[in-house]
């Protein structure tokens, strides 16, 4: 049976919206980040298959590019964590590295190792929130990522006094320096995490959730600029914290060889490459805590900071792929533009090719397993 255009709507935005032959409702659990809802389908299948797809993103857009350009820099930090908010801290860390690169300014050494723990750490808790949706059918399992996740955030809210966004990037360095006991409380809780991810990889290796669902090939990525998890599992090995190392990650290169996982660019790919980044990314904190160097976590600043007239651009490694500022300067103290490059909107814009030839009841997994936050699509 052919439906001319039939609407997807998801999470949150599926709520009191009455199903038809023609509209389908897509939940994929409270945990998922697609929760958000605020992104709708519109697709055509023909037998259960789809054969055209069609994106309408944008309904959470405010605009916050704009919004950068009329906020000093230490305002902008505070803005910087809004729109991914599976991973706050990854939009303060490029914001401040952007700043930092057009004031030539370096920071302490302490700040760069705790810059990289916490990046780590939140990269941890971006990949559980896509990890619950292949084992919702495993209450235990289930419940051990909640918790998990639960512990990654009160270990956030311990250092930095915030759940959600840290707010903890400053420029030169940070707003908060741990102490020990919260490092050893950090360095347990990657115990677990590893622990976790063995037990994931294994479930996933006997079930294989999503195999042969909306494979990524080598083109696409290179078509759409995807990038993270996405084109990693896709046999496309782009890592900016190998290719390009930043903060510490030169240090701690022994630590990011590739993950041994399935090929095939499905989405049984991409949820095996998510449980064996949440081990690389608890060996990566543990790796932090342990050389962590001494010193301040911040370096000394006039009460105004102007912008040297020019312009920057710092991509970093987000949980979701490539992110960063483009950054230019008239010499003000604020933005003259500043753009920011979201993965999640190139992942978006490749699902009107990558859900060709997908049958409809597999759309779940598919939307499952390509990582992306509305806020991070919409800006």
């Amino acid at each position: 049976m052919s439906h001319p255009q039939q609407r997807v709507l998801i999470g949150a935005l599926a709520a009191g919206v009455p199903a038809d032959a023609h509209t389908v409702l897509l939940d994929l659990g409270v945990d998922h980040p697609t929760r958000a809802g605020l992104l709708e389908l519109r697709l055509e299948t023909a037998d259960g298959v789809i054969t055209r797809a069609r994106i309408a993103p944008g309904a959470m857009h405010r605009g916050v590019e704009k919004l950068f350009e009329v906020r000093d820099p230490r305002q902008i930090l505070m803005l910087a964590d809004r729109h991914d908010w599976q991973a706050p801290f990854f939009g303060e860390l490029a914001a401040v590295l952007c700043f930092e690169e057009l004031l030539r300014l370096e920071p302490a050494p302490r700040a760069t190792w705790l810059r990289t723990l916490l990046a780590e750490h939140t990269r941890a808790l971006s990949h559980l929130g896509f990890l619950g949706w292949p084992v919702r059918d495993d209450p235990a399992l289930l419940d051990r990522l909640r918790r998990a996740r639960e512990a990654l955030r009160e270990q956030t809210r311990r250092l930095t006094g915030n759940r959600i966004h840290p707010m903890a990037a400053r420029l030169g360095g940070l707003a908060c320096d741990p102490d020990a006991d919260w490092l050893r409380a950090e360095v347990a809780l990657t115990e677990e995490l590893t622990a976790l991810a063995h037990a994931l990889g294994d479930r996933f290796a006997a079930t294989r959730p999503g195999a042969g669902v909306a494979p990524v090939s080598a083109a696409q990525v290179d078509s759409f600029g995807l990038s993270g998890p996405l084109a990693r599992a896709g046999g496309v090995p782009l890592d900016l914290r190998v290719d390009a190392p930043y903060l510490a990650y030169a240090e701690l290169r022994e630590l990011l060889t590739p993950a041994a996982i399935p090929g095939g660019g499905d989405a049984a790919a991409r949820f095996a490459l998510l449980a064996a980044e949440l081990e690389r990314s608890a060996a990566l904190v543990a790796a932090c805590c342990d050389g962590l160097p001494t010193g301040p976590v911040a370096v000394k600043l006039p009460k105004i900071v102007k912008l040297p007239e020019g312009s920057a651009y710092t991509p970093i490694e987000a949980p979701l792929g490539r992110a960063g500022f483009h950054l230019v300067s008239r010499g003000g103290k604020t933005p003259w533009r500043m753009k920011l490059r979201s993965p999640s909107f190139h992942h978006v814009a490749a699902l009107e090719e990558i859900l060709l030839g997908c049958p409809s009841e597999e759309v779940e997994a598919a939307l499952a397993s390509i990582g992306y936050v509305i806020g991070d699509v919409a800006k």
